[in-house]
């Protein structure tokens, strides 16, 4: 990574060009690349803020797609951004009056706020764009009220296991091959080098232990393709280690999103029995399409312009994907069941 400037500490100036140029095509790309699970997976992070949370800033808030689940009345909610032209798409889906998002172009390094003036921040996929990553918890730790929240949304580098090459592979060749679609594909380079220098995730929690935060949630989706931390801020920077790793929860088994319960137990099995039956349809959707989308490669791939390796590859993600969400389909079919039945 050499010669990139976007990797540079404190990159503000390339982070701000890069994601002006890619701002009208960027969430949709994001849709397709997260195969349509972002929202999801926001709705997830949005749980960890406390509903008595007065002040919440979204920071990295781009075209402001994680603003919506913020807002309540009584509670003032700023979305924070270096990109000029991306708060201006939030500003023109987001803007107005009443309880509207406040909306800020800003330096993460540099936020124009006092110390503890926050009681909770969110940050979807824009921490691994901050560098040095110590610095910039140190300055989410300065804002954010002690017991404050910071709930983290972020892709993650493949972690071990049978299916750390096909996510490789996806990282590696798809995300770059879909970014050519965008006013900039060297931005979708970026995107999955920088995913892999970031980590599969035991490196970021020890960095918010020394910026002196306690991670009481951590939440595993698409298969640790993405990964939720919720972490409070407990005192100074140094004295909080993060909690013991164990195995990732899987996002089914985790419904409020915050390892802590909300309402009672009926509550609780019947939001955790809802979120099963919608990963039960979201998998056997994206397997349906999988197949749709290896019968017209079967019929058409010798026409493609393909070499050799990709169209090789054509096959793997296809094949791989297919079974993939195949097995999850019918294991939460199954989960969803069962919950029923326990009922």
């Amino acid at each position: 990574m050499p010669g990139n400037d976007r990797f540079e500490p404190h990159a503000a100036r390339a982070m701000a060009s890069m994601f002006d140029d890619v701002s009208g095509r960027y969430d949709l790309l994001n849709r397709i690349m997260t195969l349509g699970q972002d929202r999801a997976w926001r709705e997830a992070m949005w749980r960890g803020v406390p509903d008595d949370a007065r002040v919440v800033l979204d920071l990295c808030t781009g075209s402001g797609v994680s603003l919506p689940g913020l807002r309540r009345p009584g509670r003032t909610v700023l979305g924070v951004d270096v990109s000029f032209a991306m708060l201006e798409a939030a500003r023109d889906r987001h803007g107005g009056p009443g309880w509207s998002p406040r909306l800020a172009c800003a330096d993460a390094f540099r936020l124009p706020l006092r110390a503890g003036a926050v009681d909770a921040i969110t940050v979807a996929f824009g921490v691994r764009n901050l560098r040095p990553r110590a610095t910039a918890l140190a300055e989410l730790a300065r804002v954010l009220r002690p017991g404050g929240v910071l709930s983290v949304l972020e892709a993650t580098a493949p972690p071990p296991g049978p299916l750390r090459p096909l996510h490789h592979a996806w990282l590696r060749h798809v995300i770059p091959f879909a970014g050519r679609l965008s006013p900039d594909p060297t931005a979708y380079r970026y995107l999955s080098e920088s995913i892999f220098e970031f980590g599969a995730g035991p490196e970021f929690e020890r960095d918010l232990g020394a910026a002196g935060f306690r991670v009481e949630a951590r939440t595993a989706f698409l298969l640790g393709a993405t990964r939720l931390w919720v972490a409070r801020r407990t005192g100074e920077a140094g004295r909080d280690a993060p909690g013991p790793s164990g195995p990732v929860r899987n996002a089914a088994t985790s419904p409020n999103g915050t390892g802590e319960g909300g309402g009672s137990a009926t509550e609780r099995s019947a939001e955790a029995r809802a979120w099963l039956g919608v990963a039960a349809i979201t998998s056997s959707a994206l397997t349906l399409a999988l197949g749709w989308a290896l019968g017209v490669w079967i019929k058409s791939n010798a026409e493609l312009p393909l070499s050799g390796p990709q169209r090789a590859m054509g096959w793997t993600l296809l094949v791989a994907g297919l079974v993939v969400f195949g097995v999850r389909s019918v294991y939460y079919a199954l989960r969803y069941a069962a919950a029923g039945r326990g009922r």
